[in-house]
């Protein structure tokens, strides 16, 4: 197994554990905004460390700040699209359409970074879009508003969850710091996050269970992007990512442990479609 796919495993492993911490968050009426807020401020203090451990001094020159603010903008845009949509969207859909973010990934970095198109890696992406199909359940409410401006407002997310990847690839090719790269993209999350609650919810209320939330949480994205920019680093992007998205499978294990859903013949045919998915893009990588 390579660097690139063993980083890409665990980026996708915390990305399992963060989506169940976002179901536990949001099953109350809680800031989004706040959350975000203070998961950004966790993770810029961690990654501040990390620079500091590392000795590296903080660097804004023209490539590390370009890239750092143009892959912040991306990740950031794309979760704040993600919570407003999924309050207009069936949850099924739009966690499908936002999941297939791995189609664009594989377009973007063919035609921005050159990546190859092998018969390997198509399949292996193939398999992981398949496996989302197959957890999609279509919701008994008004199928009109499925196909609203909402549903486009999540596939602007997807595609902004996509750019977010192939920007820090093209940044980590063009010489900038993977370190800061990420500590900028945490800026941006603070100040999307600060934005969000003002603008939208209109407060920015942090009490103690929210603070335990934002730490726990901030810890998760801590490890979960810096895995994944260990992975861009050893790997191409269309490869790293695609098991990256495939974070689903963990958040089902945990689900089905924790007794939060059951386990039905379809949710083990997609499990059974991402494994071969993780293992034709291993061969890939």
């Amino acid at each position: 197994m390579s660097y690139a796919v063993a980083f890409a495993l665990l980026s996708m492993t915390f990305g399992g554990l963060i989506d169940t911490l976002y179901k536990v968050y949001a099953r109350r009426p809680r800031s989004r905004g706040a959350y975000l807020f203070g998961m950004g401020l966790v993770w810029l203090v961690l990654q501040l460390c990390e620079l500091g451990v590392r000795g590296e001094s903080l660097s804004l020159d023209s490539v590390n700040l370009g890239y750092g603010v143009a892959a912040g903008a991306m990740l950031t845009l794309s979760n704040l699209l993600y919570i407003e949509s999924m309050t207009h969207l069936d949850i099924s859909l739009g966690a499908t359409v936002y999941r297939l973010n791995t189609v664009a990934v594989v377009v973007l970095g063919f035609l921005f970074l050159g990546e190859s198109l092998g018969i390997v890696k198509l399949l292996g992406v193939g398999c992981g879009v398949v496996a989302v199909l197959f957890l999609y359940q279509s919701g008994k409410g008004d199928h009109a508003r499925l196909v609203s401006t909402f549903l486009w407002v999540m596939i602007l997310a997807a595609f902004c969850r996509a750019s977010f990847g192939v920007i820090s690839k093209g940044g980590i090719t063009a010489g900038a710091s993977p370190s800061m790269l990420m500590v900028i993209a945490a800026c941006c999350w603070i100040l999307g996050g600060a934005a969000y609650a003002l603008w939208r919810e209109r407060r920015l209320p942090v009490g103690l269970t929210e603070a335990g939330y934002c730490l726990a949480s901030g810890l998760v994205v801590f490890a979960i992007a810096n895995f994944l920019i260990l992975g861009l680093r050893h790997g191409e992007a269309t490869v790293v990512i695609p098991i990256a998205n495939l974070s689903f499978v963990v958040a089902l294990a945990i689900s089905v442990a924790l007794r939060y859903e059951g386990l039905t013949n379809r949710k083990c045919i997609a499990v059974a479609y991402a494994v071969a998915a993780i293992l034709l893009l291993s061969r890939a990588g």
